[in-house]
């Protein structure tokens, strides 16, 4: 079956729920992403360096993991549907709150809080989705779902693009506060997970019971969610930076640039989403994550922005062509008693081992005379290589059905 044929037969509340989860990760990111566009104007208001203010990169990265594992275990106990509305209403009114900033300090107190609440929302939106949508749609319903991550940084480089110049930075965090009209979507349109009805009428066991059945299963994660961390946000954070500091391109320049490479994100996004259905989580990813390093030169020494342009759009359709998997390749390994928390903790932890990159390379870059495009080249061949590797020798469960012995049983041993 055709990935199109297998969304053209979702019903209507699938497709809801593919809807609302999209959403919600697509304007988590769009509300993350505005820093990073901003980097350098809070810096100058605040009389402060980028690698100073690029800390609320690392502290709001370092704080989802606490995000995801208390939004998570709600998830498990109460619901996924109730558990992601709250979450939305939270990141939302943080961001908000972020654009009255009166000093570095708030501004960073502000940007910690605000990843406690981004850090709940794709674990829960990925599992509510995961256990709604058949397991044949699982693959481009993975893609599309991740694809949410580009498509907010998207909506973020076109809001840059048009209305910086307008609103200023403060501005754009006020713009930011638009996700929670989602709240009354969810609220409306989208049913609990059939999955974790079932597993209420059977009852639970506390997450760390489950956690250490799986304990080699879980270091292996997040080993690779680290990797993965490193990979999406050595390619992404610094960046415009990059383009605004060591190639002097204007705000329009570099929004426009960054509109290039997050259609190439949600274009590989869905490929390799799709591909994996066909061929295997691992297999798509290795693919993915070993072609980006040919690309990657392209990407960080093109001559003009055009060349730059076509570098970043297959830079990240081969960055988040890997990352689409990602949702339903963690969610088929989870055991089913803590879906809501199993893939996003996960997730999150190797966030938190990643959450000093932006900082990392801002001070490699300024160690080598600031050249941001050493530093992200370094990054992005590196780590690219060890999310091949550590995908290559690691699990899979493919269209695992959720609810089964199948799905219960330890994953004490490596599928290969």
């Amino acid at each position: 079956m055709s990935a199109l044929e297998s969304l053209r037969r979702l019903t209507p509340q699938q497709r809801n729920t593919v809807i609302a989860s999209y959403l919600g990760w697509t304007l988590d990111a769009f509300d993350f992403f505005i820093l990073v566009f901003v980097l350098k104007y809070i810096a100058e208001e605040f009389h402060t360096d980028v690698p100073a203010v690029s800390v609320a990169i690392f502290l709001t990265l370092a704080m989802r993991a606490l995000g995801a594992l208390i939004f998570g275990l709600a998830a498990d106990r109460y619901g996924r549907r109730i558990t992601l509305m709250a979450d939305v209403l939270l990141y939302s009114l943080f961001e908000f709150l972020t654009g009255f900033s009166t000093g570095l300090t708030m501004f960073l107190v502000l940007r910690a809080l605000y990843g406690i609440a981004m850090g709940g929302e794709w674990g829960v939106g990925a599992s509510l989705v995961m256990e709604t949508v058949p397991e044949e749609s699982r693959g481009i319903v993975s893609g599309i779902l991740q694809a949410g991550y580009p498509s907010g940084y998207l909506i973020a480089s076109i809001v840059f693009f048009l209305l910086f110049p307008v609103i200023g930075w403060r501005g754009m965090f006020f713009v930011g506060a638009v996700p929670a009209l989602l709240v009354l979507y969810i609220r409306r349109n989208v049913e609990e997970s059939p999955a974790f009805l079932k597993r209420q009428a059977k009852g639970r066991r506390p997450f760390l019971t489950v956690l250490r059945e799986n304990i080699p299963l879980f270091i292996w994660a997040v080993l690779l969610m680290t990797a993965f961390n490193f990979f999406s946000h050595g390619t992404q954070d610094i960046y415009p930076t990059f383009l605004e500091t060591q190639r002097n391109y204007s705000s329009y320049t570099v929004g426009a640039i960054a509109i290039a490479y997050n259609i190439g994100a949600i274009c590989g996004g869905l490929f390799f989403g799709a591909l994996s259905q066909r061929i295997g989580r691992k297999k798509a990813i290795v693919i993915a994550a070993l072609i980006a390093v040919p690309v990657a030169p392209l990407w960080a020494y093109a001559s003009g922005p055009m060349l730059l342009a076509i570098g970043a759009f297959l830079m990240q359709f081969f960055v988040q062509g890997a990352w689409g998997i990602v949702p339903v390749h963690l969610n088929e390994l989870s055991p089913d008693e803590v879906r809501g928390t199993f893939p996003g903790f996960a997730y999150q932890l190797g966030n938190l081992l990643a959450s000093g990159n932006a900082t990392l390379q801002a001070g490699l870059a300024a160690r080598w005379d600031g050249d941001y495009a050493y530093a992200l080249l370094i990054v992005a061949a590196v780590v690219a290589l060890i999310v091949a590797a550590l995908a290559s020798f690691g699990y899979e469960k493919k269209d695992v059905r959720f609810g089964t012995e199948e799905a219960e049983e330890p994953h004490g041993a490596m599928r290969i």
